[in-house]
């Protein structure tokens, strides 16, 4: 089949172009500059949890240098909240937008499966039943075919304009002075946000944001139809500021300035028969400590998994059309939110802005923009989703994660004995099926891969609709022994059961994938293997004897 096609080599496009890679899936991604990034230093992103482990997996890199110590809030001299990180909760990591494409354009450049045309700018798309034709312009200047097409060429998108979809939303919401500068500030490695600080002079809101050398990012919050920042203006902000902070100015070296204007938009349809929008082409957001970086990393690893099994297993509309179902309502969420916070952070002046309670709300608003919780900046779940299972089986449990949330990331035990992360397993072209069974750690692999449920279950897994990956942990929050986690490869929780239960694994594998065909033969056969269980068969599970600690992993 052809390859997909990605327009844009900002990191969401990278990002797509790796993540479909890891599924097997060829891409072409067409850059319209040389294939160089500039550098600027104050233009950083900021990646929570899963999008840190996200880049992490694709690039083989470690971001545990760039994520935030801790987090503090002052509002006037008061500090009103202090939040340490640590390895059980770390915190978000911070790092240049220049620094990140960097990695991805080694990774790709070390990838067989993806070619990258520089000097190529996209200008026309044809569409027919069987793909994507696309021509670019320029010194190589050529017709591209490709299975499907992926535009992530950035707010002014052509991919967006050539397929006719409208960008409604709001200009200029928010605007900030910025400034990267390496300095020595009293919270080493923690980011910081200071509302109404004391000094002369001083912006309504001042964020600060460690990188990596002692470089930090500093925002100013603009005010509304503020005038045009000049140079002498932005240099006064860093040393009234440093010097609101640390008593006298300490020295400092100003790396790179700027003015960072944060619109609202989301694009009315985000596929278009074989075509999608991605990133900031389908999405523009940042107020409040949202991310756009963030959002469209997600975009990518929610994409990747459905074309690829698209492409290897039949194409399916409903799992197409799931992409949009899930990423556009979840960052029209995001801005319903920010959007509804706004009047109450930016417009509540007077006697309000001094009543306690009321600074305690707005800083719990913010703080959860900034660190990613609550709904301003919580990891998105798709419980309403095309693929999410319109009604709980009798067999369904609950555990700490809800159906369509993001998995916790525990350590598991693979059937090839390799004890990894639970996250190290996602997008690798399968879903994975993870069994709790506490124990299991103290018995040599070859007996309790032998023992219990475990022939049942591995049977269970091989006859699933899709490709999937079998694996053991010894714990997961909130699930009690014999628990089976049936998870997605972008690592949102399809279902939790009780037990071995091939019939509702294999419904619940079958509407993740957004098809509903006749089960096959294997499937069958471990329906009835269960059937058989359930009426005390004693051969449809297997010996227990050897392993105590995973027996009667069938009660009800």
């Amino acid at each position: 089949m052809d390859p997909v096609i990605i327009a844009g080599a900002g990191p969401v496009g990278l990002t797509s172009a790796l993540a479909l890679a890891r599924h097997g899936v060829p891409s072409v991604v067409l850059d319209e500059g040389p294939g160089k990034d500039e550098q600027r230093p104050a233009r950083t992103v900021v990646l929570r949890e899963d999008t840190a482990a996200l880049v992490e997996r694709l690039t083989g890199i470690t971001l545990s240098d760039t994520r935030w110590t801790g987090w503090r809030s002052l509002r006037r001299k008061q500090e009103l909240r202090q939040v340490a990180f640590d390895e059980a909760d770390p915190g978000p990591a911070h790092l240049a937008q220049h620094t990140l494409t960097a990695a991805l354009r080694a990774a790709v450049d070390e990838e067989r499966l993806v070619r990258v045309a520089v000097d190529s700018r996209l200008d026309s798309i044809e569409q027919d039943a069987g793909g994507v034709t696309a021509h670019t312009k320029g010194p190589k200047g050529t017709w591209w075919r490709g299975s499907y097409l992926i535009g992530c060429d950035g707010p002014r998108s052509t991919v967006r304009k050539l397929l006719d979809v409208r960008f409604p939303g709001r200009t200029a919401v928010e605007r900030h002075a910025v400034a990267a500068l390496r300095a020595e500030l009293p919270w080493p490695g923690e980011a910081m946000l200071h509302r109404m600080a004391t000094w002369r002079g001083a912006p309504a809101e001042i964020t600060a944001r460690p990188l990596r050398d002692d470089v930090w990012r500093l925002d100013w919050l603009l005010p509304a139809r503020s005038e045009l920042v000049t140079p002498e203006r932005l240099v006064a902000l860093v040393r009234d500021t440093l010097a609101g902070w640390c008593g006298t100015t300490p020295p400092y070296e100003l790396l790179d300035t700027g003015v960072h204007t944060v619109h609202h938009r989301l694009a009315r349809r985000w596929r278009v028969g074989r075509c999608f929008l991605a990133g900031d082409a389908a999405h523009l957001l940042g107020a409040l400590g949202t991310q756009g970086v963030d959002e469209g990393l997600r975009d990518a690893d929610n994409l990747a998994w459905k074309l690829a099994l698209c492409r290897d297993h039949g194409e399916s509309k409903l799992l197409l059309d799931s992409y949009q179902a899930e990423r556009r309502t979840a960052v029209a969420a995001r801005l319903r939110a920010a959007d509804q916070a706004l009047p109450i952070l930016r417009g509540g002046g007077g006697l309000r802005a001094y009543v306690p309670g009321t600074a305690r709300g707005h800083d719990a608003l913010l703080t959860d923009g900034h660190l990613g919780r609550g709904p301003l900046g919580s990891l998105p779940a798709y419980d309403r989703s095309p693929l999410a299972l319109d009604e709980p089986s009798q067999s369904q449990v609950t555990v700490g994660t809800a159906p369509g949330a993001p998995i916790a990331d525990v350590p598991v035990t693979a059937p090839d004995g390799a004890e990894v992360r639970l996250r190290d397993r996602l997008g690798r072209g399968r879903v994975l099926v993870v069994l709790v069974a506490p124990g299991t750690g103290v018995w040599d692999r070859r007996h309790w891969l032998k023992a219990g449920v475990m022939p049942r279950l591995a049977a269970a897994v091989t006859a699933l609709p899709l490709p999937a990956e079998l694996l053991v942990a010894e714990g997961y929050p909130g699930a009690v022994a014999h628990t089976v986690l049936l998870i997605r490869p972008d690592g949102h929780l399809v279902t939790a059961l009780s037990g071995v239960r091939p019939a509702e694994l294999y419904a619940a594998a079958d509407t993740a994938r957004g098809g509903k065909p006749a089960p096959p033969a294997g499937a069958r056969r471990a329906m009835a293997d269960e059937e058989g269980a359930a009426a005390g068969d004693p051969g449809a599970s297997g010996s227990t004897a050897a392993l105590p600690a995973i027996r009667a992993a069938d009660a009800d």
